[in-house]
């Protein structure tokens, strides 16, 4: 069976903690890292009645998209609620562990579930997440030193790209140079054009790593003056991961595209709501899932025909359509995020599936709405 770590760490492989934003609150909540977990509830939401679920069920750990404590408490007794909920899975034996806004951006994460809940064609991010800082290389030294270089570049950390490692580029070629009054050249002699065939090595490295990379080509060279320079890369922007998705659809209407969204989508009594034209043609979709009108701005900048996401609210949503930008769809909060369950929750148990009998894990979705409004008169 399992440890509580071992499957923290799946996830946390799937939906890293530090791509979260600065202040989010993800990752384990409570629970001990050693207790075995044989069963796995999701949950948009830590509440009261969700833990009494996770209770009743018999689960070991609890994995819930927005956090039970986003701010600071110095105490969680059963008289506030987030208290009871705690004390409720702590008296079960059950771990409680948040994926939020690192899993909202994430590949398989809560944005590219409801584009895929909703149909859409080749979803991709609509701001890319940015890729890691990195640089570039180049190096002259000679053709016998040049294998001896490219392996203490690979081991200062150049090279890496993806799932490979040392990878490089090189191609032949001459340098020239005269030795001056003072030097000790390797090769070569003071006062003497010296002409040398040489290799052109080039790497990409992380920027962090940069000052290491440097001083290990400076000691594996052996020209007592190397010739080298390092470009900062520019980010390209094709990361698979990043906020929203933007995807086709098959040609319909805003009227039948909401009635699509509602149809797909876990009922609340929020329901779906559109802004614009019904009669308007719909092939391509932006959506963010959770609360997402920080990307108007962004939005109307795309291709878009409509935007979904929820909590839009009046004034900004009304100078977004003034300016002609893509219709609006508004629908709840838990039910876009709650697409995300039934992915994850999937992914989990495929996980373990290969594994013995006594290894293999069991997962459920809630389905209790844990959407705030219950009533729409």
């Amino acid at each position: 069976m399992p440890s509580l770590r071992d499957v923290v760490d799946l996830l946390h492989g799937w939906y890293p903690p530090a791509t979260a934003d600065t202040w989010d609150r993800v990752g384990l909540v409570s629970g001990d890292p050693e207790q075995p977990v044989s069963r796995v509830l999701f949950a948009v939401d830590a509440t009261l009645e969700v833990a009494q679920e996770a209770a009743a069920w018999g689960a070991d750990l609890l994995v819930v998209h927005h956090p039970l404590f986003l701010k600071g408490v110095h105490g969680f007794t059963t008289e506030t609620p987030k208290g009871r909920t705690l004390t409720t899975l702590m008296r079960a034996g059950c771990a409680l562990l948040t994926a939020h806004t690192n899993a909202d951006q994430a590949v398989g994460g809560v944005s590219e579930s409801l584009a895929l809940a909703l149909g859409l064609r080749d979803p991709q991010p609509i701001l890319p997440a940015p890729g890691p800082a990195l640089d570039k290389l180049t190096v002259y030294v000679p053709q016998d030193d040049a294998d001896r270089l490219r392996t203490a570049l690979a081991e200062a950390g150049a090279g890496r790209i993806g799932d490979y490692e040392a990878a490089s580029f090189s191609s032949p070629g001459e340098g020239r140079f005269r030795p001056l009054e003072g030097a000790h050249p390797a090769i070569g002699t003071v006062g003497e054009l010296e002409v040398v065939a040489e290799q052109r090595i080039e790497v990409v490295l992380p920027r962090a790593r940069r000052a290491g990379v440097l001083r290990a080509m400076l000691a594996a060279h052996p020209y007592e003056e190397p010739a080298f320079d390092v470009v900062e890369l520019a980010d390209a922007g094709l990361a698979a991961t990043g906020t929203g998705r933007i995807g086709d659809i098959e040609p319909t209407t805003l009227r039948a595209f909401a009635e699509h969204v509602a149809a797909a989508l876990p009922p609340t009594a929020h329901g779906v709501r559109a802004a614009g034209d019904p009669d308007r043609v719909v092939r391509r979709v932006a959506l963010c899932g959770g609360a997402g009108d920080f990307l108007l701005e962004t939005v109307a900048r795309t291709d878009a025909d409509v935007y979904l996401t929820s909590d839009l609210r009046h004034h900004p949503a009304g100078e977004f359509l003034e300016r002609g930008g893509p219709a609006l769809v508004d629908v709840a909060h838990w039910a876009a995020e709650w697409t995300w369950l039934p992915v994850v929750a999937a992914r989990v148990e495929a996980a373990y599936a290969d594994a013995g009998d006594g290894a293999r894990l069991s997962t459920r979705v809630s389905t209790l709405c844990t959407d705030p409004w219950t009533v729409r008169v």
